[in-house]
């Protein structure tokens, strides 16, 4: 996939649901229907500014059985590359927007005899749609959202609405915390585990279906990585015969595609491993934010993810 496998679409409603997050929801610019997707799903939105091209992922919040629409939810981030500002800040209703097609790395396993999902703060957005896929099927399933304060529930009335008593919510202001590695410990066997939210959270949901013993196949994750700032750097693309300048709030995959040059993806987040590259040549030290490459491929020196990765020195080579 690339940049240029997109659609244009419509921003019909714009609504601030915490101090935090906008909701946006976004139809057909030429009034058909949107693409089918599945819960877990993401979208890429291409925003174009004044002087620089912002893609970024965002899941997908809306019922995947309601195709008039899609919903997505945006988290101000102001110390970052500046995509998230430019939706708060610039986005207006009747606005038109491209997005890439729905991908889903963060599927529901249809085999399992139950759901656990565990969200935190603005990584509900990617439970949201699988919920709704639940509440279809007769497998039972319940989710275990921990926010920052009541404030910043994001959509919680509307989960408890379509829901009930399948969603807990816990308020860090109150002191009411997830036991996770009690929730985990305690479920039957056939049971599926689902997290999105920080850092810590997922590695203690990790760490405690694997203390408990749960097979890999039974725990399920997704956590995009935004492509940090960092210092300037030169790339030449070897295949392509291109040497393109990286700006230190400009990921590598943005500069490369700023460049001209067609580099594939699908997450942007360091998840998926589609845009994997390899180095042939780095005048100084690979920085890796992935989530994708193991540590060997990482301390190697041959590889790089260039959606979320970059390079400290002066010059890099990539077989690109």
């Amino acid at each position: 996939m690339s940049h240029s496998h997109t659609f244009a679409v419509t921003v019909t409603a714009i609504t601030q649901v915490t101090p935090l997050i906008k909701h946006f929801v976004l139809k057909a610019a030429d009034g058909a229907q949107m693409p089918s997707f599945s819960g877990g799903s993401h979208v890429v939105v291409v925003m174009k500014g004044a002087t620089r091209v912002y893609r970024n992922p965002y899941s997908l919040l809306s019922s995947p059985n309601d195709l008039s629409a899609y919903e997505i939810a945006v988290r101000r981030a102001d110390q970052s590359r500046g995509g998230s500002v430019f939706m708060h800040d610039h986005v207006t209703v009747g606005m038109t927007l491209q997005i890439a097609h729905p991908v889903n790395l963060f599927q529901l396993d249809k085999l399992a005899l139950k759901h656990v999902l565990f969200a935190g703060g603005v990584g509900i957005t990617a439970i949201a749609a699988q919920l709704e896929d639940l509440k279809m099927g007769a497998v039972p399933y319940e989710l275990h959202y921990s926010v920052r304060a009541p404030d910043h529930a994001a959509f919680a009335d509307r989960l408890l609405a379509r829901h009930g008593d399948r969603v807990r919510i816990y308020h860090d202001s109150a002191e009411h915390r997830i036991d996770i590695e009690g929730l985990v410990a305690a479920q039957p066997l056939g049971t599926h585990v689902y997290v999105c939210g920080p850092t810590p959270m997922i590695g203690r949901v990790l760490a405690s279906a694997r203390a408990a013993g749960w097979a890999e196949s039974h725990i399920h994750w997704e956590q995009f990585s935004a492509p940090p700032v960092g210092d300037p750097f030169d790339v030449f693309l070897k295949k392509s015969n291109v040497k393109v300048s990286v700006l230190p709030d400009q990921s590598l995959l943005e500069a490369i595609e700023d460049a001209g040059v067609d580099a594939p993806y699908l997450c942007r987040g360091g998840v998926c491993g589609e845009c994997k590259c390899r180095v042939l040549e780095v005048d100084g030290v690979l920085v890796h934010n992935d989530h994708y490459l193991s540590p060997e491929e990482k301390a190697s020196g041959t590889l790089i993810m260039p959606c979320v990765s970059r390079a400290h020195g002066k010059n890099l080579v990539l077989d690109l």
